[in-house]
């Protein structure tokens, strides 16, 4: 099988915006009356807003509704954004060389579409065939909704896809999809059958073809 596309989740896989987010739950976590705990940041790391606020409301005591929770996040994580953000180690130069080589990119993204144009507005739109926010398939992460739109709209086979991702949610999401992952950054041990890689500049085309070959 050849190499059909490779399928990017953006935040802390291709831009580092995972300290922002934490930040900003961390912010709205208080505002509601609740401390979170180291442990909490693994369980919110590759959630929506929507998940990720229903989250803090089972942690709070007379919490606001789950609508106005998610819009006190969106607010703080885009705040942070809008400040600025900078590419993982390996990303542009990645995404490039899949441009030069004719290998379409799409980005998969949790956040809404407001951060997501920001990001792309950042890092340069050109690098991406399309991308996907929060809300623009059926279901979110770690449904394979988004990764089955984006091979959907860029006229792919998801077994053909390679998806690059950072959290056990994203992995499930891409797993469930049918695409063959790899699993940057951090140091949680990647689950059977997923490549692992500290940065993305360990990730090049003969190791992505070489993802979608072995599952022929």
């Amino acid at each position: 099988m050849e190499l059909g596309a490779v399928l990017f989740d953006m935040d802390g896989t291709v831009v580092d915006t995972e300290g922002l987010w934490w930040a900003a739950c961390f912010e709205v976590a208080l505002h509601l009356g609740s401390a979170l705990a180291a442990s909490d940041q693994h369980a919110l790391l590759g959630l929506s807003i929507e998940d990720a606020a229903e989250r803090l409301v089972r942690m709070a005591d007379g919490a606001p509704a789950r609508r106005e929770v998610e819009s006190m996040i969106t607010k703080a994580f885009t705040v942070r954004v809008e400040a600025g953000v900078t590419a993982l180690p390996g990303a542009l130069p990645l995404l490039d060389s899949l441009k030069a080589a004719g290998v379409p990119a799409a980005l998969v993204s949790a956040s809404p579409r407001r951060i997501v144009d920001i990001v792309l507005e950042t890092i340069g739109a050109h690098r991406f065939e399309l991308s996907i926010a929060a809300g623009e398939s059926a279901r979110n992460k770690p449904a394979p909704d988004p990764y089955l739109t984006a091979a959907r709209k860029l006229g792919v086979d998801p077994d053909g896809c390679v998806a690059v991702e950072d959290s056990p949610t994203g992995v499930a999401s891409a797993r469930a999809a049918g695409c063959a992952v790899i699993l940057t950054g951090g140091a949680e041990a990647a689950p059977a059958g997923v490549a692992r890689v500290s940065t993305l500049e360990s990730v090049d085309l003969p190791l992505l073809r070489l993802l979608v070959s072995r599952r022929d």
